[in-house]
C-alpha cells in the first residue's frame, strides 16, 4: 500500500496498515515527519509526490492502491492525485478538505474521497447524545450503531419488546459482558448490562437511542 503524506490522517492510516501486517511505502516531503515515522513504518521516503518522475523512481506505479493524506494544500492534493491516476493506480483514497475539493478529486479519478474532519464531527454528534457507543453511517441514511439497551428492552426477549415493529430498526446482535458476540434471534433476551448492535435508518436509530 502506498501512503502519501504523514500528517495526522496519513500517519494514522499508515500505522494501522503496518499493524495489520501490510507492506507500506510512505512518501513525505517534510524531513522531520520522515524522521519521526521512520522507525514505525515499513518504508518511509522523503520525496515530493507532486513530481511524477519522483513517484516513478520510487516504483509507485507498482501499487494497486494508494492513500493521499495531504491536507495542507488543495493544489498539492490535486497534483498528487492526477499523478497517481496517470500512473494507473486502480484504487485511490484521497483526503478532502472541502466539498468542492472532493468534487475536483472525484472528477480527476479519485474513486474514494474521504472527509475525516467532517465524518468525525458527524460521528461525535451522534455519540455525545447518550446511549450510542459507536456509529457508522453508510449511503442513503442507513447506519449501524453500538448502544446500550433502552429500559423497555431490558429483561425481555426481542420478540417480547417488539422493537422492530415499534421503531423500524433491527437488532443485529447482542454482546453480554464476558461472553462472545451473538447474532440476535427473536428469543434473544436482553439484560441491563448488554450492548446492542442495531441497524436501520439514522432517524429511526436516533429515536430508538433516545428512549429512556
Amino acid at each position: 500500500m502506498l501512503v502519501i503524506g504523514l500528517g495526522r490522517f496519513g500517519a494514522s492510516v499508515a500505522e494501522q496498515l503496518v499493524k495489520q501486517g501490510r507492506e507500506v511505502l510512505a512518501i513525505e516531503r517534510n524531513q522531520e515527519l520522515v524522521q519521526k515515522w521512520a522507525s514505525v513504518l515499513t518504508h518511509v521516503v522523503e520525496a515530493d509526490a507532486t513530481n511524477i518522475d519522483a513517484l516513478r523512481q520510487l516504483g509507485a506505479q507498482e501499487f494497486a492502491s494508494a492513500v493521499v493524506g495531504v491536507g495542507t494544500s488543495i493544489e498539492s492534493s490535486v497534483l498528487i492525485t492526477v499523478n497517481l491516476v496517470d500512473l494507473g493506480i486502480e484504487h485511490l483514497w484521497v483526503k478532502a478538505i472541502t466539498p468542492s475539493h472532493g468534487k475536483i478529486l472525484t472528477r480527476i479519478g479519485a474513486n474514494h474521497v474521504i472527509y475525516p474532519e467532517a465524518d468525525a464531527g458527524v460521528r461525535a454528534a451522534h455519540l455525545v447524545g447518550g446511549r450510542m457507543l459507536d456509529f457508522i453511517e453508510f449511503d442513503d441514511g442507513f447506519a449501524i450503531v453500538k448502544m446500550y439497551p433502552p429500559k423497555e428492552t431490558q429483561g425481555f426477549t426481542l420478540a417480547e419488546s417488539q422493537v422492530r415493529s415499534k421503531y423500524g430498526i433491527t437488532v443485529v446482535g447482542v454482546k453480554s459482558p464476558g461472553e462472545d458476540f451473538t447474532y440476535a434471534q427473536p428469543d434473544t433476551k436482553v439484560t441491563r448490562r448488554d450492548v446492542l448492535i442495531v441497524s436501520g435508518h439514522v432517524d429511526l436509530l436516533e429515536r430508538f437511542a433516545a428512549r429512556p
